[in-house]
């Protein structure tokens, strides 16, 4: 139906009706090379054969076998237990769509379709199904920052970018105030940790790698204006287990893990640990939370603040400096609080910087040197 071209990811799409098929390979086409399956039993023959499909989009109701089962079977069989599957369904009520992310969905997506939605959707877990392959071929050597940017790493940081409502601009913003805060903690001296060589250049670098999990987390889950029930709640949860999972196979040769690997694996799993130990996903509390993960979540929490979410509006400077204060040795450490307090001006002209001034903190370049 479509022509192949090696370079383009594949996504196979299944469903009986031949008008959806098409409309659905028109909008991949330019973009992806396409494969298309008008059954459960068809898909799953082609799901085997080479070139695999990096991605599988998958109706629910068909009359061989439903989507439900053709996931269940896929999952069973080693050579296909990989390929993301993204449920593109009519279906829209909640049982469905818990029965499907806990058959191991990527996503769930009901139509009518949104063309800029799905589009989007798609690039992004294929994405990760690539960043995930690059991680799985062999060892990754990540031991500078030019090293970074050239690994599996530098894709996961521009798959971060779409996996976070605010994209670059949070991302950014995240950096720089993680830099400002490890500073700060460095000239404190309060944790002899922070000047560790090459610290703060890890932290900076591997902060805007929190949310990577987000990649795994349904759209309709992320975009809700209401509040999230108990099995969405999961879902979100999750995120910070999935992103250290995507980390978990970095590593060097001769030599122990550099701190740039290991700093972006503390804080994708430990950012939503909460001093107080009520945080997840491992319920750590106090000093047994990593030092970068808790700067990370100071700065993930005031910058998210400043922007609007589908539940509530934007957040002054004032009310989300309050909100920081008030978790002081509950939610966040407190001398990180500390340092948010005393570069506090900093801060507040950094987030009201354009996005490609927001790490020209004076004096910040000097520091990230040290």
């Amino acid at each position: 139906m479509w022509p192949t071209h090696g370079a383009q990811a594949l996504v196979l799409i299944v469903d009986d009706n031949p008008e959806n098929l098409t409309v659905i390979g028109e909008l991949l086409h330019p973009e992806f090379s396409v494969r298309a399956a008008n059954g459960g039993r068809r898909a799953i023959d082609l799901a085997q054969l080479h070139p695999q499909p990096d991605l599988i989009l998958l109706d629910v109701m068909m009359p061989d076998i439903d989507g439900f089962e053709v996931l269940r079977q896929l999952r069973a069989m080693p050579a296909t237990a990989a390929i993301p599957v993204l449920f593109l369904t009519a279906l829209d009520d909640a049982d469905s769509e818990a029965h499907a992310l806990r058959l191991g969905a990527g996503d769930f997506i009901t139509k009518p379709i949104r063309a800029p939605s799905l589009l989007a959707r798609v690039r992004t877990h294929v994405a990760l199904k690539q960043a995930r392959k690059r991680l799985d071929t062999g060892p990754l050597h990540a031991p500078s920052a030019a090293g970074w940017q050239h690994s599996g790493l530098g894709l996961l940081q521009q798959l971060a970018r779409s996996c976070h409502p605010d994209g670059q601009r949070h991302l950014e913003q995240v950096a720089g105030v993680v830099a400002v805060l490890g500073e700060e903690l460095r000239r404190s001296g309060v944790y002899p940790e922070a000047h560790a060589p090459g610290w703060l250049q890890a932290l900076v670098q591997a902060a805007p790698l929190h949310d990577i999990g987000n990649a795994a987390v349904p759209e309709r889950i992320l975009a809700k204006p209401e509040a999230l029930n108990a099995g969405e709640w999961n879902a979100v949860r999750a995120h910070a287990r999935l992103g250290a999972d995507a980390l978990v196979q970095l590593t060097v040769q001769d030599g122990p893990q550099p701190t740039l690997v290991r700093c972006a694996r503390e804080i994708a799993r430990s950012h939503h640990e909460r001093w107080d130990g009520r945080g997840y996903p491992d319920c750590l509390a106090g000093l047994a939370i990593a030092l970068t993960a808790r700067v990370t979540s100071v700065a993930d929490a005031f910058t998210a603040m400043l922007a609007p979410r589908p539940h509530r509006p934007a957040l002054s400077l004032a009310q989300a400096r309050e909100a920081i204060r008030d978790g002081r040795g509950q939610q966040f450490d407190p001398a990180v609080v500390d340092a948010f307090e005393a570069r506090f001006d900093a801060l507040a002209a950094l987030m009201a910087a354009p996005a490609t001034a927001v790490l020209d903190e004076p004096g910040l370049a000097a520091g990230l040197a040290a």
